[in-house]
């Protein structure tokens, strides 16, 4: 078990996260003397959904700790019980769920301003520590379970096939499940891309309004995010397409079919600036950094794969594996700095030294900053 470094908030909270980053696990150490309640059981899913206020007959009368209620969407009724019991008792809840589109789109109460949110990404390399292994999680992705396991090729298929297909339809999220998996495999094309709606429809065979509506499932379920671009005080002309990233490199991989009609290197690329982002993604949430996070690209081709913009500063992050970084690999970074002075530029490499470069440029180890990207920043 590896320790997470997303720290518990003080009072109720929401945790959503795909299924499988470790949701349960964290809870359950967090809270070992918690009332947990897991709402995958048919038979406390029955009674709560026949009698929400039947859960107030499950704690203790004289419990004044902290209560789990485990994949709660299943259950979103309850929350209005919830509600009471906070306000009546005092009580604390962890309410972890996969996302909060059920909730949502039920009417659920989502216990405005008692409540935190809070996400539970995958694992990082500073999670995993001495056993982070950079070749190892650009293949399996960084799922707790795909990580650890011999068989992750196994584990990730199985994940594809049961959770990003079955789930979806047995949530009633679409009802047509060759359509979803043909949209799939299309999206998977898109990965740290810009986002082309009308080419991922073409690609597969659906419309364009219904290809839209399953990207908007899968942000919804937290398996895939729209990385907006930068325009901020824009003094040329940017490209304003979002670029999109499914949420894990393994699941990425798993998606994406390969045949000799595909380049290696574009799939590496991709699977490389899945990985930076994913703890970009991660350490930004977990250590409460307020970053919004972005791309850049200009009209005449320059671009950066990653700008962080918030209250602690602004930072431009290129990504390349090679050790051997050659003038037009800085390019995009360059332009960035004469446009944004006060960026912090990054370029995360092969290797393992660190230096400057002429224009303010740092060039840090890849594998170094995914060990420190909190640290680096804060």
């Amino acid at each position: 078990m590896y320790h997470r470094e997303l720290e518990p908030p003080a009072q109720s909270f929401f945790l959503f996260g795909p299924r499988g980053t470790g949701k349960s696990t964290w809870v359950r150490e967090r809270f070992p003397d918690a009332v947990y309640l897991d709402c995958l059981d048919d038979a406390l899913c029955r009674r709560l959904l026949a009698r929400p206020e039947s859960l107030r007959d499950l704690l203790p009368v004289d419990h004044q700790g902290w209560v789990v209620l485990d994949e709660v969407q299943r259950v979103a009724g309850v929350l209005n019980e919830v509600h009471r019991l906070i306000e009546e008792r005092g009580l604390r809840f962890a309410l972890t769920g996969s996302s909060a589109r059920k909730l949502r789109r039920g009417g659920a109460n989502l216990l405005a301003g008692r409540a935190l949110r809070r996400v539970m990404p995958p694992l990082t390399a500073g999670e995993l520590g001495a056993d982070f292994g950079l070749d190892r999680s650009l293949q399996r992705g960084l799922l707790p379970a795909a990580y650890a396991r011999a068989d992750h090729a196994d584990f990730l298929e199985a994940y594809v096939g049961t959770y990003l297909r079955e789930e979806v339809l047995q949530e009633g999220l679409t009802r047509n499940a060759g359509a979803f998996g043909r949209f799939l495999e299309a999206i998977s094309f898109s990965q740290a891309a810009p986002l082309n709606i009308s080419l991922v429809a073409r690609d597969a065979a659906v419309e364009r309004t219904v290809a839209a509506g399953y990207v908007e499932i899968l942000e919804d379920l937290l398996l895939a995010h729209r990385l907006p671009a930068f325009t901020r005080r824009a003094t040329r002309r940017i490209a304003r397409h979002p670029k999109l990233f499914l949420f894990d490199v393994g699941v990425y991989r798993t998606l994406r079919p390969a045949g000799p009609l595909d380049r290696p290197e574009e799939m590496e690329g991709a699977a490389l600036e899945t990985l930076v982002y994913q703890h970009l993604h991660a350490v930004n949430a977990n250590s409460a950094l307020g970053y919004e996070l972005y791309h850049w690209r200009a009209h005449s081709g320059v671009e950066v794969d990653f700008v962080l913009y918030g209250e602690r500063g602004l930072f431009a992050i290129e990504v390349k594996r090679t050790t051997r970084l050659r003038g037009r690999d800085l390019r995009g970074l360059r332009a960035f700095r004469a446009d944004y002075p006060m960026a912090r530029a990054l370029m995360l490499c092969g290797g393992d030294r660190e230096e400057s470069r002429e224009g303010g440029i740092e060039l840090i180890p890849l594998n170094r900053f995914l060990h420190a990207a909190a640290q680096v920043l804060r």
